[in-house]
């Protein structure tokens, strides 16, 4: 199912900057889309004094990018060449084609189905790709394909994953508790665009059974990381965190409860600030300008 963009209402356009910093940045992009009619809905803005680098997230509408993109577009890019700047421009109506990677465990995945059934998430599922027959029920009766890829033989797996991916035309990939470790060429091929849900704080309590870990070390919090996938496992940039408190009656069976929850809305946090265009990467951190 795809949810359709409604051409009735006034286009909303977001551009993403990441430069060097400079006097007087902000004032020059806004004037641009002055110049150009364009009206803003939203300006958020952080200069980064250790990096000396400028990031900005604007949203507008109406002007020369509702009548002309394309030509917004290249207008936009000769004025922002000087600058050295790394930028995006992208309609917010229009869905993100999102793939979503799971394995056994499918409380992410039911999660993120319902935000996109409910219209939270504006993303567009072409299938769900899985290890496992598990969630093929929750998957179909969305009307959504579900495929599944025999992992026995992990490097001709990865292979066919790699094919679904680019024939999906995935331009967002999420691995809702996915276990498997994406190979370098796919992290590449997709870089800034596979997000990951961790069971900790990383680095904390890494590795086999983590919640059973975190129980035997008495530990008053648990929580879950939200990151993007790179060739160095777990050190991606993170996206989203979130917490819960453990009490002393807690069990470890109340720890994985409660880790469920933290990883649930970690997770979609994460992928709506993705999908609307609030994260900026720069390094191994992410920029992330909350609503």
């Amino acid at each position: 199912m795809t949810i359709p963009i409604m051409e009735h209402a006034p286009a909303t356009w977001i551009l993403k900057v990441n430069c060097p910093d400079a006097i007087g940045l902000l004032a020059r992009i806004t004037g641009f889309i002055a110049q150009a009619g364009g009206n803003l809905l939203e300006v958020g803005q952080y200069t980064d004094p250790i990096a000396n680098r400028f990031f900005t997230r604007l949203a507008f509408s109406g002007g020369s990018v509702t009548e002309a993109p394309e030509r917004f577009r290249a207008s936009i890019g000769a004025h922002l060449e000087p600058l050295d700047a790394q930028w995006s421009l992208r309609r917010a109506e229009q869905p993100l084609r999102t793939v979503i990677l799971v394995s056994r465990e499918d409380h992410c995945l039911a999660d993120l189905l319902w935000r996109w059934r409910s219209r939270e998430l504006n993303i567009e599922i072409p299938a769900v790709i899985s290890n496992h027959d598990s969630a093929r029920t929750i998957v179909e009766r969305e009307g959504i394909p579900f495929e599944r890829i025999d992992f026995t033989n992990r490097p001709a797996a990865f292979t066919e994953l790699g094919s679904r991916l680019r024939a999906l035309g995935a331009e967002l990939i999420v691995l809702a508790r996915f276990m498997q470790v994406l190979p370098d060429e796919l992290c590449d091929e997709h870089a800034g665009r596979v997000i990951n849900i961790h069971h900790s704080f990383l680095p904390a309590f890494v590795g086999a059974n983590p919640y059973r870990r975190a129980f035997e070390r008495g530990v008053k919090l648990i929580g879950a990381t939200c990151h993007y996938a790179t060739r160095d496992l777990d050190e991606g940039p993170i996206i989203e965190q979130d917490v819960a408190r453990v009490e002393h009656d807690h069990d470890p069976d109340d720890l994985v409860r409660l880790g469920r929850d933290c990883e649930r809305i970690a997770l979609a946090r994460g992928v709506r600030f993705h999908v609307e265009d609030r994260v900026l990467l720069h390094g191994s951190r992410a920029i992330v300008f909350r609503d």
